[in-house]
């Protein structure tokens, strides 16, 4: 961070309303207040405007398109650890929804000229467009660190070209906002109809666009499905629902409030639950009863993030958030049968409590950073679940046998 994070902000009717503290630059367009006073400036980019949230950092070194539209960063202003972002630009199909969900960005250099032939627009052009608020020039390490020593904290990022800011007010936000505990997102990410998914997965153009050409690769479409998948939405990316039709499966996709009732009438073969933001436990007070139904059903079950949480509640077990959580797409992860490790994309803020599982339930996969939970099976129904990312592809495939062992789970069901 710089000089004026050394130190809580002390706020005054003057000091509130004018210039920065003598600390920031007069070039500074962008500050972060947290609720604590601790204040960082820097150079604003994207969209002029306010938001609060909970500050995360993450390590990947690149996805920045795909992590700001990820649903589960829904309430976060997200740091990038990685120094160069903006490189490839941004595009149409690298996206995980339509509607960006974070709260902001935290960047340590200016935003990297694009340098892709997919690129169809500059970053910043992005970032305002969808009305989303950057600060950058700001020591990542070190707010890293600080979020490593003391947690995330609340705070509100504020973009204004004239570099005027009403720290008070800024860090009462701040101070005000309850934070991610408790709190139920998912029914703000979630759609509210139901759907049809049949987009397969992104396939590579067969040469790469000579002198500038236009030959494209894109995404597919499942035609021929074999078998039928509800996906309860929490949050859902797309690329998890494009790994879903390319394993043969017609993927209908439900609000996140569905009843087991309704979901039954669609005569699914199997349930997936998605990944999404905010606690578990409160958005477990509609969807453990409803996952505790189609348990009973003995349908095939497969959850990925907020999804394996919620699986986790209905099996008995127990949540809790963590410090820091885990961001990012370098994570190392065991799988305890086969010793196996993965290279992983993860990004969750709340955990599963292995000591709460009850004998019925078999821990799977943990994590070499912390050992924290990262997988679990019910071992005598058709139920799994991991806490990572298996369609994000950091390994860059070595997660994708989860969609294959949840298809020939269906299988062997029918």
């Amino acid at each position: 961070m710089t000089e004026a994070t050394s130190k809580p902000h002390k706020t005054t009717k003057q000091q509130s309303t004018s210039k920065p503290p003598k600390n920031a630059s007069a070039h500074n367009t962008a500050v972060v207040i947290f609720a604590d006073g601790t204040t960082i400036y820097g150079k604003g980019i994207g969209a002029e405007t306010a938001a609060v949230g909970e500050i995360c950092f993450n390590t990947s070194i690149t996805g920045y398109q795909e992590i700001l539209t990820d649903p589960s960063y829904a309430g976060e202003i997200i740091t990038f650890t990685f120094p160069h972002i903006g490189n490839v630009g941004t595009n149409n199909e690298d996206i995980e929804h339509l509607t960006p969900f974070a709260r902001g960005a935290i960047m340590r250099e200016d935003i990297t000229t694009e340098a892709s032939w997919r690129a169809t627009s500059h970053f910043n052009d992005w970032l305002k467009s969808h009305n989303l608020a950057g600060i950058c020039g700001v020591d990542t390490r070190a707010l890293t660190r600080h979020i490593r020593d003391k947690g995330a904290p609340n705070a509100v990022i504020c973009h204004q070209a004239d570099g005027k800011f009403d720290l008070d007010a800024l860090q009462k936000q701040a101070s005000e906002w309850s934070g991610l505990e408790g709190l139920d997102l998912a029914k703000e990410v979630s759609c509210t109809q139901t759907y049809e998914w049949n987009e397969t997965n992104w396939v590579l153009p067969s040469s790469l666009p000579p002198n500038g050409g236009d030959a494209r690769g894109g995404y597919g479409k499942q035609e021929n499905p074999q078998r039928h998948v509800v996906a309860m939405d929490f949050g859902a990316k797309r690329n998890i629902l494009r790994c879903l039709a390319s394993t043969g499966c017609k993927v209908t996709v439900v609000p996140a409030n569905t009843s087991a009732e309704d979901i039954l009438k669609h005569k699914p073969d199997g349930v997936f639950l998605s990944n999404g933001p905010g606690d578990p436990a409160a958005t477990g007070e509609y969807a453990v009863p409803t996952i505790k139904a189609l348990l009973d059903k003995d349908l095939p079950v497969f959850g990925i993030c907020l999804g394996h949480q919620i699986l986790a509640l209905a099996l008995g077990g127990k949540t809790e958030k963590m410090a820091l959580g885990h961001r990012g797409a370098n994570h190392p992860v065991q799988d305890i049968q086969t010793s196996k490790v993965e290279i992983t994309s993860q990004n969750h803020g709340f955990v599963v409590i292995p000591s709460s599982l009850s004998s019925d339930i078999e821990v799977t996969h943990i994590s070499l950073f912390d050992k924290t939970n990262e997988g679990i099976r019910h071992k005598s129904k058709p139920a799994f679940s991991v806490q990572y990312h298996p369609e994000a592809s950091p390994g860059p495939q070595d997660s994708h046998y989860l969609f294959d062992r949840f298809v020939e789970m269906i299988d062997k069901a029918a």
